[in-house]
């Protein structure tokens, strides 16, 4: 409603104090009445809209010291009294007097606020502000102006606004009344999966003489059937990994010719076998014969992987050739692939065999479908591409890792050739290898910290770093169970690892691992001779 002002002077107070008692009395709430600064005049604001015109004047009479006339008699009311006139209005507020204890609303008392301190709080913002803006700010007045408001007891930590009553208790039947409620549903909250002891202590140490210190060679395997083959210089040995023993498998009969990349395949009963000397050897390791040799490369092959019957090669002539074991000789290679323009020295197939990931010395990555197109070609290394390691709980993620120069262990959607993350491991990343009972990935190093870190992913937290090599960690292989994995290192050693745990126990009606087969568990008792090691010779 509009306010009326009215303008008192000091000698009708006494007035003004009975009218402003009658209001009271009669339940009326008016704003405060303010008093100018020399306590001569006084405002009053009535709201009178609801109020007749007659009552406002007789209210203003009153207050002067005059009493109004009143209709019929003169000087007295129509009873034949003098009665007080009260002001009331027509309608009082909805809900006035109803329920006040369910106030939905709080407003400020007055009585506990402190003017002074909210004041000083509001503007004080604005003196910095303007302190600076002048160039009078300097940290000698801010320290004055906080001894200040000590002296004055102006404490920063008061509340502008105070408020008389409590906000309302939560109804009955609430387990818990600080929550709000929408957290009252959630489902309770699962322990957090800590970290596993990873042991980062070698478990057995085999000595490996003559092992070529050469980053672009893949030189070691870990077969289905538990045998570990490993090249040392023109030889091919198999270890076998729940016996101990050591078989010699082939040997190149040139001199100057070495072994420059191995393979098994999937059943692992057949081993490929790359030389110096261009060629890729199929061996039959049950019989410890050769089946197949495929010749079309022009330089040494450095990297093999194998997809079902296709077997694939890279070489240093900069090619990756595609053979398809069950053809003749001369129409075994369906397709030729030129995508590099140095030595290839990473290749893999994909677990679903899908793609192919072909890594270069040129610092390219290719990724190549099942009909061998090309997909993608990207560049985002900085040295080699020898790491490849592709997921084996999600078919289109792929692991790489650059050299000396790069350091940087890459993530890729091989799908949409984007790179999802990155992490800077500090050394040359020599070989990868995924845990397939967790979402972690090993990563083998080489300059300059010779060590094997292992890695969570997606947050790429480093969870465990293991050391014992004293050079290079060029090789390594996982076991069949997915336990334990074998590193082959420039210091002319092979050490077995522990880094991924025990698997998870085998369901119900399902056939267990094969770690948990007598034929892949590790040998023990086996290694003897000077130090601990023992020489797979």
């Amino acid at each position: 409603p509009r306010q009326r002002w009215l303008l008192l002077s000091s000698s009708n107070r006494t007035a003004w104090i009975a009218f402003l008692f009658e209001l009271h009395s009669s339940n009326i709430s008016l704003p405060d009445a303010t008093a100018v600064a020399d306590n001569s005049l006084v405002l009053l604001p009535l709201y009178a809209t609801n109020i007749c015109a007659s009552r406002s004047r007789r209210c203003v009479q009153r207050m002067s010291g005059v009493q109004p006339p009143t209709p019929g008699k003169a000087g007295g009311s129509p009873g034949g009294g003098n009665k007080s006139v009260k002001l009331s209005f027509g309608t009082k507020t909805p809900g006035n007097g109803k329920g006040k204890e369910k106030l939905d609303r709080f407003i400020p008392t007055r009585s506990a606020m402190d003017f002074d301190s909210a004041n000083f709080n509001l503007s004080k913002d604005a003196r910095q502000s303007s302190d600076q803006r002048d160039g009078q700010g300097s940290p000698s007045k801010e320290e004055y102006h906080k001894a200040l408001a000590a002296s004055l007891s102006v404490n920063d930590s008061n509340r502008i606004l105070a408020f008389k009553h409590k906000a309302p208790a939560a109804p009955e039947g609430y387990e818990n009344n600080l929550k709000s409620l929408y957290s009252q549903n959630v489902a309770p909250n699962v322990a957090k999966k800590q970290f596993r002891h990873v042991p980062t202590t070698q478990e057995r140490i085999l000595d490996a003489p003559e092992l070529m210190d050469d980053y672009y060679l893949n030189l070691l395997d870990w077969g289905s059937q538990n045998l570990i083959a490993i090249a040392l210089g023109r030889s091919v040995f198999l270890w076998n990994a729940g016996s101990g023993n050591v078989e010699e498998l082939c040997t190149v009969p040139n001199d100057g010719d070495y072994i420059s990349s191995l393979r098994w395949g999937s059943d692992g009963n057949f081993l490929a076998v790359g030389t110096s000397d261009a060629k890729v050897q199929i061996w039959d390791a049950s019989r410890r014969k050769q089946v197949r040799e495929l010749c079309g490369h022009t330089n040494r092959v450095s990297c093999l992987s194998w997809n079902g019957s296709i077997l694939s090669s890279g070489s240093r002539d900069t090619t990756i050739a595609n053979w398809d074991v069950r053809k003749r000789r001369d129409e075994a290679c369906v397709a030729s692939l030129r995508v590099h323009e140095q030595e290839v020295c990473g290749l893999a197939w994909s677990l679903c065999g899908q793609q192919l990931a072909s890594g270069g010395n040129d610092n390219i990555l290719a990724i190549h479908d099942a009909s061998f197109g090309l997909v993608a070609k990207v560049q985002a290394h900085t040295a080699a591409v020898k790491a490849l390691a592709w997921c084996p709980y999600q078919s289109n993620l792929l692991a790489t890792g650059g050299g000396t120069a790069d350091r940087h262990v890459r993530f890729w959607n091989t799908h949409t050739c984007a790179m999802l993350s990155q992490i800077d491991t500090g050394s040359q990343v020599c070989a990868l290898q995924w845990n397939p009972h967790e979402r972690e990935l090993l990563s083998s190093h080489g300059y300059s910290k010779h060590q094997l870190c292992l890695w969570k992913y997606p947050s790429l937290v480093k969870v465990a770093e293991l050391s014992g090599h004293q050079g290079r960690v060029l090789h390594m292989a996982t076991s069949p169970d997915g336990c334990s994995v074998v590193t082959a290192g420039a210091d002319e050693t092979l050490r077995f690892w522990r880094p991924f745990g025990e698997p998870p126990a085998p369901k119900d009606g399902e056939s267990k691992l094969l770690g948990s087969a007598p034929g892949v568990q590790m040998a023990t008792g086996a290694a003897t001779g000077f130090g601990g090691l023992r020489s797979i010779r």
